[in-house]
């Protein structure tokens, strides 16, 4: 069964219509990337929660499939690619993946050319990576002195531009995997860029909040859209040419008419903390956004100042710290956001930690564990959760799926885990 025929037969009976506030639901962690098909509308999602969502008006299909946080997602001919901090490039096809290996970093941003044939890939390790479709060898561009962060193929798939920490934008011509030119040197690292090739633009978003328009071909400015917000975190194109959208850091979104570059909407967005994803709708009426909080958020561009900002402020992970004893706040900062007290995982990077003392292992049901944490004999308890925190779980558990992280300091080791022991005993054994 074809992918499109999967989806469809998840739809609800009531479509999403054109121009309505809608939230997209069921993401355990933040939505870190949005895509839009231009054929039918369908959206896809990438989350910190290791997953993917395929969405049919407001219903999703989870493929789960990346062993970390998934960055970046956009639709292929036959189905979706996507990158995470697995460092894997994923191509899926009627929801089964294809692991494409190749990159020593993050995987944090991948766009597929015009017609089909081949996707590019922006990677931490310094590269670019070029993956035939759907399937064959892979060759990789070097050039950029630091991580790469955007690509983005030219309208007849010849060239690809990509952008990196080093502040550059380099155009490659993709049949020899050739350097061109650099067509921009920035003094900052540049996260995002959107190019118009047809109506001969760049659009480019960097870490010191400058979010400025060039011409595609000279790298002359043709516009400053800079709001001393900073970083610029996500930017998006209408399908129509006429609106562009800047995410930044802050928590605004900011809509740009590319008739003239004026602005027409400067929206607070989040109540706190950034926004990472951007998309439009594919009759540019909406801008559907992605921050901290597990969802997607569709506001209509035209009335989007009436409706309500994304809830951030709520997420534990960005409590006070002062609110909170030494131990909570361990796990707060450390563990919050991917795992939850409470039974049932609920589609968060991590397992719940609910019954977590005298657990075996990679023994939570609802979980996909790493093949590493599943071929263990560890039971937790405190000398076992001491160790993991103690070393790091890159060094006690090689190959799991847990960021790598320490707390290096014994009494906040110690403060953790008396926390743990009391807000992770089921009900019937809390005192």
């Amino acid at each position: 069964m074809r992918l499109a025929a999967l989806c469809l037969a998840l739809a609800p009976a009531a479509p999403v219509a054109a121009g309505e506030f809608h939230t997209l639901e069921g993401h355990g962690g933040p939505v870190m990337d949005i895509a839009v098909s231009p054929n039918d509308g369908r959206i896809a999602t990438a989350s910190f929660d290791n997953a993917l969502g395929l969405w049919t008006d407001r219903s999703p299909r989870w493929l789960d499939g990346h062993a970390a946080a998934v960055n970046t997602v956009t639709f292929t001919d036959n189905g979706v690619i996507s990158g995470g901090d697995d460092f894997d490039v994923l191509v899926w096809t009627a929801g089964t993946p294809a692991r494409r290996d190749g990159h020593e970093g993050k995987v944090m941003d991948i766009a597929v050319a015009p017609d089909g044939s081949i996707a590019a890939s922006a990677s931490w390790d310094g590269s670019v990576g070029l993956w035939p479709l759907p399937d064959g060898p892979a060759r990789f561009l070097t050039g950029h002195d630091a991580a790469v962060n955007a690509v983005a193929f030219s309208a007849d798939g010849s060239r690809l531009f990509s952008a990196g920490a080093d502040g550059t934008i380099r155009v490659w011509d993709v049949a020899t995997g050739t350097e061109r030119r650099q067509l921009v040197r920035h003094g900052f690292g540049i996260n995002r860029i959107v190019l118009d090739e047809d109506a001969g633009w760049l659009a480019y978003g960097a870490v010191d909040g400058v979010t400025r328009v060039t011409d595609v071909e000279s790298g002359a400015a043709i516009v400053d859209l800079s709001l001393d917000r900073r970083p610029i975190l996500a930017l998006a194109a209408d399908p129509q040419g006429t609106q562009l959208a800047i995410g930044d850091g802050e928590g605004f979104i900011t809509v740009v008419d590319t008739t003239d570059w004026s602005i027409r909407r400067d929206f607070r967005a989040t109540e706190r903390g950034p926004i990472w994803a951007l998309a439009f709708s594919p009759d540019g009426t909406n801008i559907l956004a992605g921050g901290l909080d597990p969802k997607v958020y569709s506001w209509p561009i035209a009335t989007m100042d009436t409706y309500q900002a994304m809830a951030s402020g709520d997420e534990s992970f960005l409590r006070a710290p002062e609110t909170m004893e030494n131990g909570e706040r361990q796990f707060v900062r450390k563990c919050s956001i991917c795992h939850s007290l409470t039974p049932g995982s609920a589609r968060r990077a991590g397992p719940t930690l609910y019954g977590l003392f005298g657990r075996p292992a990679g023994s939570v049901g609802d979980y996909a564990y790493s093949e590493a944490l599943i071929d263990t004999d560890i039971v937790w308890d405190d000398t076992t959760i001491d160790a993991l925190f103690d070393l790091g779980p890159d060094h006690y558990i090689p190959g799991s799926k847990m960021p790598m992280q320490r707390i290096t300091g014994s009494d906040d080791r110690s403060d953790l885990i008396a926390y743990l022991r009391r807000a992770t005993a089921p009900e019937e054994r809390r005192e």
